[in-house]
């Protein structure tokens, strides 16, 4: 190799890390803020003399807006690109951040904690980043260690702000530190538009033909994509629900709410007509066709894997507390390695799916997690707490690797629309988050644990119908022409 191509390939490298790198901390960031609430609960309710009631609420409307968030943030991204829609979303982050930390009232905090589950739709920006800078063979590492890294951001709220908060003291020090974490979103959002690109120099950046809806190229996959989008509407109902039973909303306003989801729905399922209209006068050619089932089971898969462990994470601690008998400190610790696995957990799926072959890889990872539930719904006080905690993380990794493996394939079903899928994939982890806490609210651990792992067996069954991708992708250039893009 020549000492020119030598050079011109290390910048290539580089490029690639260097965005790599710094999409991952923006990724961070976001979860920073968006997490940076739960560690400092206790000092907020004794500073404003919260119950525990309205605690439990500000908890459940930090997500309630995560799920419609993702498919927005989806769509946005693959019109505007990465670059601007990240960097506005650091700045909307700073803002309800301090908005947060200046409340002075009930009312204004749930307002906050509502709005900025906006934040959590972070992640879906940085899938699209990543996909435009690495190669397919490389792509499934790059987004493992995108997802892995950036999920670090709710271990390190958790591991430093109290102190932070504590150094500042008296009533208003849990203030203070969430207002650090805005004032880093606030920075960050112009370090990140001034260091990165959408796409290496030379590249096509490939945007939707039309906006309001997700493309679809078959009359059986509009449908099909209709009837995706409904657990997304019930899952926002199951919030609803959840939210009047802690007495936030009276029943009229609950109601309303319910009849608003369903003019919501009816709304957009007219966009989505709207947006799909000529495949119902013309039939899409063959080779500009890529299969929706491809969606509807890589949502499936990431509701089972993020889902349930979001859903784990928040009940791990007072599991090993009641289960083993041990300081609530201690219990902390052991819940919190079921999340620290995420570092080595999604880089290493994404890294299997890039070498063994994506559908492969997930069902595998997928049965690995399946198995590992199942055990984990027998742990009782008769075991080591040694023997707990390992099977815990390795069903952690075999978890992290399956969420890993999801998202190595994402980007390769319709290149400019991988905001919109990635979106819609990432909503359904939320979706799974609130179903499967909705379980746990009504059965024992073991029975939660065994519901998951079930729900991942199914989920292990569906990953065998996807289809490996193909070489190639074909995408539209903005002159009409037809292009072909490598996927190996």
């Amino acid at each position: 190799m020549s000492t020119s191509s030598m050079r011109a390939s290390f910048l290539s490298f580089s490029g690639r890390a260097k965005i790599l790198h710094t999409t991952w901390f923006a990724f961070f960031v976001t979860f920073l803020v968006w997490f940076s609430h739960a560690p400092l609960l206790g000092l907020i309710q004794e500073s404003m003399g919260l119950s525990d009631q309205q605690i439990k609420t500000l908890l459940i409307l930090n997500v309630a807006l995560t799920i419609p968030a993702r498919i927005v943030t989806g769509m946005l991204v693959d019109v505007y690109g990465p670059r601007k829609v990240y960097s506005l979303m650091l700045v909307a982050t700073a803002a309800l951040c301090f908005f947060f930390a200046m409340a002075t009232t009930f009312e204004a905090l749930a307002l906050a904690r509502f709005l900025i589950g906006f934040v959590g739709a972070g992640f879906v920006i940085g899938i699209r980043m990543i996909s435009e800078w690495y190669p397919a063979k490389q792509l499934g590492l790059a987004e493992g260690i995108y997802k892995g890294m950036g999920n670090v951001g709710s271990a390190v709220a958790a591991l430093t702000l109290p102190s932070i908060a504590l150094f500042f003291g008296g009533d208003d020090g849990w203030r203070y530190a969430t207002a650090i974490t805005g004032v880093i979103a606030l920075i960050y959002a112009g370090i990140y538009y001034i260091s990165v690109s959408d796409t290496p120099a030379g590249s096509t950046y490939f945007k939707p033909n039309v906006s309001g809806g997700l493309e679809v190229t078959s009359k059986r996959d509009f449908f099909f994509y209709l009837l995706l989008n409904i657990p997304m509407y019930g899952a926002m109902a199951v919030l609803t629900w959840k939210v009047t039973l802690l007495g936030l909303l009276t029943g009229f306003a609950a109601n309303a709410i319910y009849v608003g989801l369903v003019a919501l729905y009816i709304f957009q399922s007219a966009q989505v007509y709207k947006v799909n209209k000529s495949i119902f006068e013309k039939p899409v050619d063959e080779f500009l066709r890529y299969n929706f089932k491809q969606v509807a089971i890589l949502s499936i898969a990431y509701a089972v894997t993020f889902g349930s462990e979001l859903a784990v994470v928040s009940m791990l601690p007072l599991f090993f507390k009641d289960v083993f008998l041990i300081p609530m400190a201690l219990a902390g610790i052991f819940g919190a390695s079921f999340a620290i696995i995420d570092v080595l957990s999604c880089p290493s799926g994404g890294f299997i799916s890039d070498t063994l072959g994506r559908k492969r890889s997930l069902a595998v990872a997928l049965a690995g997690a399946a198995v590992g539930f199942f055990v984990m719904s027998l742990i009782s006080a008769e075991w080591h707490i040694a023997w707990a905690v390992m099977a815990i993380m390795i069903t952690s990794f075999f978890l992290g690797s399956a969420a890993g493996c999801v998202f190595a394939m994402v980007p390769l079903i319709r290149r400019r629309l991988t905001g919109q899928i990635a979106g819609m994939v990432g909503a359904y982890g939320n979706i799974g988050a609130v179903l499967f806490l909705t379980v746990f609210s009504f059965v024992s651990p073991s029975v939660f644990f065994l519901t998951i792992a079930i729900s991942i067996a199914i989920a292990a069954l569906a990953s065998l119908y996807l289809d490996e991708p193909k070489g190639a992708m074909a995408e539209v250039m903005p002159d009409g022409t037809v292009q072909m893009i490598d996927v190996h």
